[in-house]
C-alpha cells in the first residue's frame, strides 16, 4: 500500500481547515507547531521531511492538545532534543504516550507501519522502553475501548475509510499489538 503524505495533508485539511483553522504541512527541518497569527488564519501542523509518519506523529500531538495550547507555538511544551539526561528522558516518554498510542492507532488505520519511538540515541537511550511500550499499548487500547478526543476520532475514522482498513481492523490490530508486545496480549497489558 502507497503511503504518500500528500494524502495525509488532503485528508487533514478537508477535515480541520474549515472548522478548526488549521492545516497539515510539508516541513524540511523539524517538526513544530504554529499557532494562528491573525483573526482568521490558519494554524500549521508542520512535519519533518516529509516523512509519513512524522505527519502522523504531529497530528497525534495536536489532536491531544486542548484549546488554550493550541494557541501556543509548539503546544507551549518543553521539547530536549535527542541527548537527554535519564531524569529529561523520563519526562519525555511520560509525555509521549498519548500521542504515541494515538500515531499507532492512525499508522494501523492507514495500514502503515508504526515504530515506538523513545527519540534519544545520542543520549543515555530509553528510561525504561519495556515499561513505555507497555503504556502505549495500554493506552491505545484504552483509546479503542473508552473513545479517542474527539478530533482523533474523526481523523481515525477518516483513515480507515480512506484506507479501506475499517472490516479488517481489529485483526490487524491483534497482530500489530503482538508484534510491538511480544511478552503480552492486548488485553494482558497492565499500566506502571
Amino acid at each position: 500500500m502507497k503511503h504518500d503524505p500528500d494524502d495525509l495533508i488532503m485528508l487533514f485539511n478537508d477535515l480541520f481547515r474549515a472548522k478548526h483553522r488549521t492545516v497539515l504541512v510539508r516541513g524540511s527541518d523539524e517538526p513544530e507547531y504554529l499557532p494562528a497569527t491573525e483573526p482568521d488564519g490558519c494554524a500549521s501542523i508542520i512535519f519533518a521531511h516529509g516523512y509519513y509518519a512524522s505527519a502522523l506523529h504531529e497530528i497525534s500531538h495536536w489532536c491531544i492538545a486542548g484549546e488554550y495550547r493550541r494557541t501556543l507555538r509548539d503546544f507551549g511544551y518543553w521539547y530536549c532534543p535527542d541527548g537527554r539526561s535519564a531524569e529529561q528522558q523520563r519526562a519525555f516518554e511520560k509525555a509521549e504516550i498519548k500521542p504515541q498510542a494515538l500515531e499507532w492507532l492512525f499508522s494501523v488505520a492507514a495500514g502503515a507501519r508504526f515504530h515506538v519511538s523513545v527519540d534519544n540515541l545520542s543520549g543515555s537511550g530509553a528510561w525504561d522502553e519495556g515499561a513505555f511500550r507497555r503504556n502505549v499499548t495500554a493506552q491505545a487500547n484504552d483509546y479503542l475501548k473508552q473513545g479517542m478526543p474527539a478530533r482523533a476520532g474523526l481523523f481515525f475514522h477518516k483513515l480507515r475509510t480512506f484506507y479501506g482498513t475499517e472490516a479488517g481492523f481489529n485483526k490487524v490490530w491483534k497482530k500489530e499489538t503482538r508484534r510491538l508486545m511480544p511478552e503480552c496480549s492486548a488485553t494482558e497489558t497492565e499500566v506502571n
